[in-house]
């Protein structure tokens, strides 16, 4: 009988050996035979999951994106408490995540910036991926202000403060090692405080 594969499961294992040769060799010198070599499978099979490096890529920040939009979104719905304290989790954990996954966020700015060098820029993909999670702030502080819990405020200015903050922090992850986590989430935190009612 053959073995059954979980496609998706080896999908992610080849995205997982796809950052560390990325980190190790750097992208532009990394190819998917290199990758398949280290996945344990053929080219020919690496090839029925990506056609090449960046849609590695590309699917490596839509998965990151929508399990965090998701978990978040499930979390802003069913939690009791006040909005400024939804909002403030989830961006503590926003920046908790980052700081246990230093090697793939690395992997993956790295990717980013290399490929900035070559004259594509995946600006672009990352505004659309953490789109929900901007229109997500936006309706939780709309419904705390209604609710009397916040204090009037410009939606799109606080919610891309807050966007700002959190791509700050990765970044910050990604590439200084004297980065003072604790410190950027105190400043998160005292950011939202200031937008109780």
């Amino acid at each position: 009988m053959p073995k059954k594969i979980d496609h998706e499961a080896r999908k992610e294992k080849i995205l997982h050996t796809a950052l560390r040769v990325f980190g190790r060799e750097g992208y532009r010198d990394s190819n998917l035979s290199l990758i398949a070599s280290e996945c344990g499978i053929s080219r020919p099979t690496i090839y029925q999951y990506f056609r090449d490096k960046e849609e590695i890529y590309y699917y490596a920040v839509k998965l990151v994106t929508g399990r965090m939009f998701n978990k978040y979104a499930e979390y802003a719905w069913s939690s009791e408490e006040n909005y400024i304290d939804r909002i403030t989790y989830i961006c503590l954990d926003i920046m908790q995540t980052a700081s246990e996954s230093e090697d793939e966020l690395t992997s993956l700015v790295d990717v980013m910036l290399q490929m900035k060098k070559e004259g594509r820029d995946f600006n672009e993909i990352i505004l659309r991926r953490t789109a929900k999670l901007t229109i997500l702030f936006k309706r939780l502080l709309r419904i705390g202000i209604q609710e009397g819990e916040i204090i009037e405020c410009d939606l799109n200015t606080v919610a891309n403060h807050l966007l700002l903050m959190l791509e700050s922090s990765c970044f910050q992850v990604a590439f200084l090692d004297t980065f003072d986590m604790q410190l950027s989430k105190e400043l998160i935190t005292a950011y939202l405080d200031f937008h109780r009612a």
